[in-house]
């Protein structure tokens, strides 16, 4: 134990657990997914108000051209930032269980704004972007987990250590400040 200024003992600054660490990087693997899915929000709810005014496509229809226009948008955004460290072997397995999850969350969301529309009747352009958000936020939680589970998977842990050793490696072998190079 050290003594702090105010002459009372300290403990050490110990490593962060296991436990925090994967907490902090889940929070900041959320936050990622969370500034693509908003741009994706955006560019659905976009593309489906453009849709729904610009066109006579009933509002269904609208919705799921809107949804299909965010997926690909989304996959993008989650490929080359939320989850650019995870494997990139096997894009193909990849894309397609991206599309299948996807298009599960476009039935969840579309499926829900259905309801209301032609369940409920509830069609006036606020009703329909109220439901077609409402849509959104639940299809987004389960394409959060399907997309972290089975569709951006971490790299083996045999590869990561691979990897941090040769990051490890070559910071080791640049010179420090103040030493001379011969």
């Amino acid at each position: 134990m050290e003594r702090g200024s105010s002459g009372s003992r300290t403990a050490r600054s110990a490593p962060p657990s296991a436990a925090r660490q994967r907490f902090a990087r889940l929070v900041r693997e959320a936050a990622k997914f969370g500034a693509v899915g908003g741009a994706g929000v955006l560019v659905n709810l976009l593309v489906f108000n453009l849709v729904r005014h610009t066109t006579e496509l009933q509002v269904v229809r609208a919705s799921v051209i809107a949804t299909v226009v965010a997926i690909a948008f989304n996959y993008v955004g989650f490929r080359y930032f939320t989850y650019r460290d995870r494997d990139k072997s096997g894009r193909t397995k990849e894309l397609t269980l991206f599309l299948l999850f996807s298009a599960v969350g476009l039935v969840i969301e579309n499926g829900l704004l259905y309801a209301a529309t032609y369940g409920f009747g509830w069609d006036s352009p606020l009703q329909s972007n109220i439901f077609k958000f409402v849509g959104i936020g639940v299809a987004t939680l389960f394409r959060f987990w399907s997309y972290r589970t089975w569709v951006f998977r971490t790299l083996p842990a045999m590869e990561a250590v691979a990897s941090a050793e040769s990051l490890l490696a070559r910071e080791a072998k640049k010179p420090r400040t103040g030493q001379r190079v011969p």
